[in-house]
Parts: C-alpha cells; structure tokens; sequence
C-alpha cells in the first residue's frame, strides 16, 4: 500500500491517491486499487482532504428546484390583447390542459402557431418569424420553418386520439354532435389519400376529405378525421360510429345532413343506441307516400310556425330495422319506432323555382354549345333530350312531365329521427348543423387551408391537428360574438383586430407593464365571457 501523486492538467492541481495492488485470478494479472485522500497543498505539500457530502445532502441536490419567474433581460414592447383571448379561452375550455396533458414537450409551440394562423390570416407560416417579433404568444420564441415542420410529424395518433377523447368528454352530453365532410384539393403526388372524387366546388383538382364534428348547443369542434379523396359521405358512418366506441363516447345524438343517409346507416345507428335526426330525400318510397297524404295539411295556417315561417307536421312510422350476423348466418329484422317530419316554406318553395330555372337554363345552354361537364352528365339526361340532324343540326326539348313532377316538391323538405317528435324541436336542431359548414369555411378562408402545400402525410396530420386548434378558438369567439349580438357592429376580424391593440410593455429591472385598455376593449371582453386583462 502507497501514495500516489496525479496532476491535473487543465486545472493544475494536483491530487492524491492511496494506492493498494492486488491479484486478479480471472485476469491473471497485477491490478490496483485507488481511494482519493485529497489536493496537496502547492506550498506546503500537506494533503488536504476533500470534503464529504452527507448522502441526504446529496439526494436534495438531485432534487430540480421549482421554476421561479423568468427574468427580463430586454426591453420589449409587444401587441398582446388578442393572445390574451387566446390563451383565457385555452383555460376556459381545457384546451391549454388538455394539449399540455397530450402535448407536455410541444404544447406551446401547438399553440402558438394556432394563434398566428388566427390573426395573420392567409399568411404562409414562413411569416411566423416576423409576427412572434410583435407579439406576446405561449411559446415566446421564434419556430422556423424547419422546426415547425418537425412538430407536424411529431404529433402521433395517439396523442390525436387521447385529446379528442378529453375534449369531447368536456362537452354538454345532452346537446346534438353535427356531423359532415368537406372536400381539400391538392397538388400533391405523395399523399395516399389524395385521390379523384365528387367535389362540391367543382375543383377538377385530387382531393382528400376531411370529416368534422361540431357541438350543437356549444358550437365549438372537437373530432376530426382525414379520409380518401373518393370516399362518400354514406361511407363514413360505420367507421365513425367504430371510433366513438373507442373514445368512450356514449348515448351520442348526431345531426347528419342526406347525403348521410342509407338503410345501412339508419340501421347501424340503431344498432349502436344512436340518437340521431338525418336529412331525408323526398324521392324514397316511404317518405313519398307520407307526403302525398299530408300535402294539404302542410299549406294549413294550423301547421304553421311564424318564428320558421315554415310549415311542419310529424308522423311517427315503423322503421324495419335489419341486423346481419355472420357468426350465426341470420339477419335480425325487427320494427323500431321513427319520426318523419315533413316541412313546406313557400319562401323556399320560389327560391327553388328560381334556382331549378337558372339550373335549366345552364344545363340547355351546356347542351346547344356542346360543352357539357362531367358532373352533370345525368341531368342532362333526365331533364332534357338531344337531336342530332344534318339539316335541323342540334335539337334540346325539355323533358316537361319530369321537370311538373321537380316543380311540384319546392318548398318541401323532410328529416328523419329516433328521438324528436316536435317538427319544429328537429328543426332547429337540424339547422344548427350550418356551425359545420361554417368550420369549413373558416378552415379553407382563414385558417388558409384550401389547398394542402405539404410533403409528407405526417406533415399533413400535424399540419391538420394544428388547424384543428386554430378553428376551436375561433369557433369560440364566433359563438360568444352571435350569442352577444356583437356582429350587428363588428366583423371577427375587426374584433380581433380592436384587442390585438393593447400593449404589454416589458422591461429589466421594472417588469411588465400592461398598455392602455379603453372602456370599448373592455366590454368585448366581457361580451366574449372573458375577464379583461390586467397586471
């Protein structure tokens, strides 16, 4: 046993060792065994010993203080109101705890980028880096094009999956989910689910559709699904029904608009204890042979509604209801208890004539110019027929008993329910599916979301989920402004613009200092259920 001397030759101290050797039978071979003692003193030569930590001592080393308040090291004067909103209705719905649960490393960055696609509306994200310079936002720093990117594809679907299942837990579960699919075009080549399909708007480009699900009483979405371009409407019931199951979504009441409804559809949502009211064709046996009968009481003053100005009768029907089972080769059939509710709104009724007319003359005008388009192909021949002749040329004649037999259904229109026997109840509650549209449009306008401008499908999906946060926020302020009657005097963006005003001042040594709020920016907080902000 000895002393040993070891300097170090970054720091130059010199430090000493109790050296013990040994044999080590399994290596054959001289080994050493060495126990720090201290530093040698460079003057005296003394060995001075270390000093020893209590293992208690060292265990509340390892022990993270709690995060205090961080410092202000710059002056810095920001644009803040309108991120306040933001962030008191992120707290006001669980949307802030919800995504910090789902989210914890990237839950302000989520954020963030939700409230610059809300104010700078239309705005490419490559904008970001200039706009978070002037605004007070959650995450506080700039995320540039590379890092955002990354976030999109770390937003797996789990974590989707988890935050749709807190939100929708959140809701009102009394109130009616409304339900519908939009159409997203895009030029892209590498996205799977981009493929040719039916398109509302006619854009000749491939699409993906994109299903949305908003609360009827709160107006705000909390479900979204991505789906192939050429999937149809009628085709997504079975699978949404499949996902409600596994969110741990019960007793649901759906609002679905017709071109939801199949036999299929109908018996699943049975099947499931679905509480739904769907839109319904006039042209089905069952609802046209009910309309016959009540065509009369449907032009009666005792069937009338002033608030709707619209007529409405219900008449309760056996639905025959059809469950197959493969594991036992049988098919159930049963009777189940439905309501059909029939309306007629003469104000609809000249609206429909007036379009039906526009629509004819398009579709003559298609056919004596030769220019026909695809999505029309069978109006053309169910309402009109077409002569080829080498000395009379072209030839249309409308096809009149068709066109009596249209004319004789405007102003009518039907919904279907398991639940709701007052006409004028579903009636409001099937309205109230327009909050839908109204999603979409502010995804596709301000949430700049009409064409997909992405690489990769898991750029898509977090790209999606982003939007997704952006339109609950703005779904909120939209419901709060029509629930206050604040669009009589204001639009949203000139709402949103009016509290983006406010100032929030930040310098070293003196804090925060909140700006100016006028008496007008206070009430529109306090309209939009919000405290006004103060430090």
């Amino acid at each position: 046993m000895g002393i040993i001397y070891q300097t170090n030759k970054k720091t130059g101290i010199t430090y000493a060792y109790q050296n013990e050797s040994y044999w080590d039978k399994e290596k054959k071979q001289s080994r050493a065994k060495r126990k720090l003692l201290g530093k040698v003193d460079p003057v005296t030569g003394d060995i001075i010993s270390t000093r020893s930590y209590k293992k208690k001592d060292h265990k509340a080393e390892l022990v993270p203080a709690k995060p205090g308040p961080v410092a202000i090291t710059k002056y810095q004067r920001c644009f803040f109101g309108a991120t306040y909103l933001f962030d008191q209705i992120g707290k006001a719905l669980g949307l802030t705890a919800d995504l910090k649960d789902c989210f914890p490393e990237d839950y302000k960055k989520i954020q963030s980028i939700a409230y610059y696609l809300i104010l700078e509306e239309n705005n490419a994200l490559s904008r970001f880096s200039h706009w978070q310079k002037l605004h007070i936002h959650p995450y506080g720093e700039d995320i540039p094009s590379q890092r955002s990117s990354e976030l999109f594809q770390s937003i797996d679907e789990e974590n989707r999956m988890r935050f749709f299942e807190k939100q929708g837990r959140r809701r009102i579960e009394k109130e009616y989910w409304a339900f519908d699919i939009t159409s997203i075009s895009s030029y892209s080549e590498v996205l799977s689910q981009v493929k040719k399909g039916r398109n509302k708007e006619h854009d000749r480009l491939p699409q993906i559709n994109l299903a949305l699900l908003f609360g009827e009483e709160s107006g705000l979405p909390f479900y979204y699904r991505k789906l192939a371009g050429n999937i149809t409407d009628v085709k997504t019931i079975k699978q949404l029904m499949t996902e409600f199951d596994v969110m741990g979504y019960k007793k649901i009441r759906v609002v679905l608009d017709r071109g939801f409804y199949s036999k299929k559809n109908i018996d699943l949502l049975y099947k499931n204890h679905q509480k739904f009211i769907i839109g319904v064709k006039l042209g089905l046996n069952f609802v046209k042979s009910v309309l016959e009968e009540e065509r009369a009481n449907l032009q009666l003053w005792t069937s009338l509604e002033t608030q709707f100005g619209t007529h409405g009768i219900c008449r309760p029907i056996s639905w025959d209801y059809e469950q197959e089972r493969p594991y036992k080769g049988d098919t159930i059939k049963d009777k189940r208890r439905a309501y059909l509710l029939l309306f007629y709104n003469p104000e609809k009724a000249a609206k429909d004539q007036a379009d039906m007319n526009d629509y004819y003359t398009s579709l003559y005008n298609d056919l004596i110019n030769n220019s026909r388009k695809d999505y029309r192909s069978k109006d053309y021949d169910r309402y009109f027929t077409v002569t080829d002749t080498p000395k009379r040329g072209r030839k249309v004649v409308p096809k009149e008993d068709v066109m009596r037999e249209a004319a004789r259904n405007y102003g009518y229109f039907a919904l279907l329910s398991n639940e709701v026997s007052d006409p004028f109840e579903a009636l409001s509650i099937y309205r109230s599916k327009d909050i839908v549209e109204k999603g979409f449009g502010n995804l596709k306008e301000r949430l700049n979301f009409r064409r997909m401008q992405v690489s990769s499908e898991l750029s898509l999906n977090g790209k999606l989920f982003i939007e997704f946060i952006a339109l609950i926020y703005l779904s909120y302020v939209k419901k709060r402004m029509q629930d206050a009657g604040l669009f009589e005097k204001w639009s949203l963006q000139g709402l949103i613009d009016e509290l983006d005003l406010i100032e929030l001042f930040e310098a070293p040594g003196h804090g925060r200092v909140l700006g100016e709020v006028t008496e007008k920016q206070k009430d529109l907080y306090q309209a939009l259920g919000i405290d006004p902000p103060s430090l």
